[in-house]
């Protein structure tokens, strides 16, 4: 159609690589927990939808992330 631009469309494998699930290290328990940023496979992802500045992703257990559009 005339006046249609050229979208790429957002594969979940794509948005899955845009986002990361935080999880807390404990160690060997004797320090401070610390902040982990680990990847979300592509097969977690359930649903995901992408605005433009940012993509938000649902996962299969429930959880929700956003992370940076490219």
């Amino acid at each position: 159609m005339p006046g249609e631009t050229k979208e790429t469309q957002l594969t979940a494998a794509e948005a899955a690589k845009r986002v990361q699930r935080i999880v807390l290290d404990l160690g060997d328990g004797k320090d401070k927990p610390k902040e982990k940023r680990v990847p979300i496979s592509a097969e977690e992802v359930l649903s995901f939808k992408d605005y433009g500045t940012h993509v938000v992703v649902v996962t299969r257990d429930g959880q929700k992330f956003t992370g940076q559009a490219k």
